[in-house]
């Protein structure tokens, strides 16, 4: 059963059941209590009904207010976003007032966009009216009922409208995952993450000021260069640099450790420091900290393949230092499930290569792939990551010619996305999520005036020098090669989400209700009863069992997760 909502800004709203379509012509409800009415259908509906609304971000916010979790919902701005996509429209507004618009032919409003890029428009106030920047004569639930149902329609006439339907399902799990960890928090003790700056920093510096650990390295590397050098410019170091007989071409890590010179420990280890202070310092817990939890404020579908991306708090960026202010109420406990080595095995999964899936059947992929790389783990670690992500240089060719031999239906998946690529042609996920077009300056430089067939000046060389369309086309085929991968591991992880969720929900709530807080690319963190404990961790499993069939059917390869019981997150 599908309903439509809309909220009429006073904390009522009307209501409308649809048919499986997406069109109805059931009778209209009017309530004054809208979160109550939710409630009511959650409770006592024969099924779990499918909510259909403007924007998860809009409506779920103030429903948590009132402490209701609704099962299922469908968001038309999640979901238009993936069908536009899908037709290579990236960029183009996916309100319910620009999936309106399109349908009937009109000129198309921008987005109310918080975060640039994303189309995600503010949370709301409790039941604020969507901002979905509908012409003001149009009705909203009518609008909404017929954006809904052109969906549906859109969906159906797919390839494969089943796995995108799943995609939008869990798409739209997400969000209200999101809007359920930004409410609860992840528990955080301020006085921990504060001992632990000292600790690493210094006393907390008056504001401005650098704090001493890192005034004192500043010294050191002045001294070492035997010239004043503020460590924070990069141009200032490059003339350092160059100025004592090391020339480098940037300041980045990776390239200062060749340069044997005493400045450089001291200088990594300002950067490390200096990056804790400005990421995740004092001025970071005043903002995110409040009442004892992180609030992560998400944007589901943020990267092109699906990942999510933050508005701000870098909760997808949280270092380990850091993460020892994590830790379980008294009474409670965290458990962070990890997914193992998930790509190389969504490249088994995906593939149909038998010995490749053979070997994502145990718990560790690379031991058992090493007998193909004369018994060496890494060196079948190395050839599993070059085929993915495109390496072709050093060591990587010897070990992909062994992975073409060994896996050569594996290796043909990836390259076949690759040459799409290279074309300028769209890849796709296992579910149907769609990476971007190549940009205008791209066809123009690989494609030529024609803007169509293979990519110019592609001769063979190893070398890109000279040779700026062969350049650009293996660019791009090194990011479709991975999109197939990257974007499939995420939807592995919504659709793992999805099932955590509705498992948990389902959990004997006698031993305390356990609460999803935190996620991070493969990474799942549940704060949890003590007495749930068990009864969590056999979720998780299950929920991993759940996923693999839901994706790939009777397959041989299993997601083996990592799962820890912990006090503190640093410990997992």
């Amino acid at each position: 059963m599908r309903i439509a909502v809309v909220p009429d800004g006073e904390g009522g709203g009307r209501l409308r059941e649809l048919a499986a379509d997406g069109v109805s012509e059931a009778s209209l409800w009017r309530v004054s209590d809208l979160a109550g009415a939710i409630a009511d259908y959650e409770k006592h509906a024969a099924e779990s009904p499918r909510w259909v609304w403007a924007s998860t971000d809009e409506v779920y916010p103030p429903l948590m207010e009132h402490s209701l979790r609704i099962g299922r919902c469908h968001d038309v701005a999640l979901v238009e976003a993936l069908l536009l996509g899908h037709q290579g429209r990236f960029g183009e507004a996916r309100s319910l007032g620009a999936a309106w618009a399109r349908l009937h032919g009109r000129d198309v409003p921008p987005d109310l966009a918080h975060h640039p890029g994303t189309g995600v428009v503010p949370q709301a106030t409790l039941f604020e009216p969507d901002l979905s920047t509908l012409p003001p004569d149009v009705d909203r639930l009518a609008a909404l009922v017929e954006v809904h149902a052109d969906q549906q329609r859109r969906i159906a006439a797919l390839p494969s409208p089943d796995r995108f339907a799943l995609l939008a399902a869990v798409e739209s799990a997400g969000a209200l995952a999101a809007v359920e960890m930004a409410h609860v928090g992840v528990p955080w003790r301020a006085d921990v993450h504060d001992k632990l700056l000292t600790e690493q920093l210094g006393p907390r510096p008056s504001a401005g000021a650098r704090p001493g650990v890192l005034a004192e390295l500043a010294e050191r590397i002045s001294d070492a260069f035997g010239r004043q050098v503020n460590p924070d410019s990069p141009a200032q170091l490059l003339r350092a640099f160059a100025a004592i007989g090391h020339p480098v071409p940037s300041t980045r890590s990776w390239v200062l450790r060749r340069v044997e010179h005493p400045v450089v420990p001291l200088l990594l280890r300002y950067k490390e420091l200096a990056r804790l202070h400005s990421a995740n310092g004092w001025t970071w817990l005043d903002t995110w900290v409040q009442h004892g939890r992180f609030r992560p404020d998400y944007v589901v579908g943020g990267v092109v393949s699906g990942r999510w991306a933050t508005r701000g708090g870098g909760a997808l960026q949280i270092p380990k230092v850091v993460r020892r202010a994590v830790v379980a109420d008294p009474d409670w406990t965290l458990i962070a499930a990890d997914a193992g080595q998930l790509e190389p095995r969504i490249l088994a999964a995906v593939s149909g290569d038998h010995a490749l899936a053979a070997a994502a059947g145990s718990d560790d992929l690379y031991a058992r792939l090493a007998g193909a790389f004369e018994g060496d783990r890494q060196r079948a670690k190395i050839g599993v990551l070059a085929a993915m992500y495109g390496q072709t240089g050093g060591d990587a060719a010897p070990l992909l010619r062994t992975m073409r031999r060994t896996f050569p239906r594996a290796m043909e998946y990836v390259d076949a996305a690759a040459r799409a690529g290279e074309e300028g042609l769209l890849v796709r996920s296992w579910l149907g999520r769609t990476c971007p077009p190549p940009s205008p300056m791209w066809r123009r430089i690989v494609l030529g005036d024609a803007g169509s067939g293979a990519p110019d000046g592609r001769d063979g060389r190893d070398s890109d020098e000279g040779d700026p369309a062969g350049r650009a086309a293996r660019e791009r085929g090194r990011f479709t090669r991975n999109f197939v991968i990257q974007a499939t591991a995420a939807e592995w992880a919504l659709v793992f989400m999805a099932a955590v969720r509705r498992g948990l929900a389902a959990l004997d709530p006698g031993a305390g209700v356990p609460q999803t807080v935190f996620f991070q690319h493969d990474e799942l963190v549940l704060h949890v009863p003590r007495a749930a404990v068990d009864s969590a961790v056999e979720v998780l499993r299950g929920a991993e069992v759940e996923t693999r069939h839901l994706l790939f059917g009777a397959t041989e390869v299993r997601f083996p997760l990592d799962i820890a019981v912990v006090e503190c997150y640093a410990d997992a």
